[in-house]
């Protein structure tokens, strides 16, 4: 899976393109970290990306995934067995920045993510990432969120 338009996307959105892409591979097949790594090396035209920030979230929610899907569990309508693989992959990587990367404005995190379901989801699949984003946000990012929503 390759992202649309690379030329036009920062390395920083590549890399969670391709963090994402990781997730899914992994939540479809169980591969190990080292083999998805691996496997994305071996890609031909990943575009420029930013690799530290690549394996970070990548082996951070792979990591931390029992964590990450507890966060997001009470947010869901659904189960999470329910939910589609790029739902789940894009849901699990932005519970990640919330919780690992408070860096990065909760707004660009739910912003990101809904870009990822835009391009790689279903129809709506974005519209229910915001939703739950939106409700995870001031749970996890409680100060940053009653900051910006004065």
């Amino acid at each position: 899976m390759t992202g649309v338009n690379d030329q036009h996307r920062s390395p920083r959105h590549r890399a969670r393109e391709l963090a994402m892409q990781g997730i899914y591979q992994w939540r479809v097949s169980g591969s190990q970290v080292t083999d998805i790594e691996k496997h994305m090396q071996g890609e031909k035209n990943l575009g420029r990306y930013d690799k530290a920030m690549y394996a970070k979230l990548l082996r951070g929610v792979l990591s931390n995934h029992e964590a990450l899907e507890a966060m997001i569990t009470p947010h869901l309508d659904r189960t999470l067995a329910e939910l589609s693989t790029v739902e789940y992959s894009v849901l699990l990587l932005a519970a990640f920045e919330f919780a690992h990367q408070p860096d990065v404005p909760y707004k660009v995190v739910i912003n990101e993510a809904v870009e990822l379901a835009k391009t790689f989801g279903g129809t709506d699949g974005h519209k229910y990432v915001n939703g739950v984003l939106d409700k995870l946000a001031p749970k996890v990012r409680a100060v940053e969120f009653a900051n910006n929503s004065r």
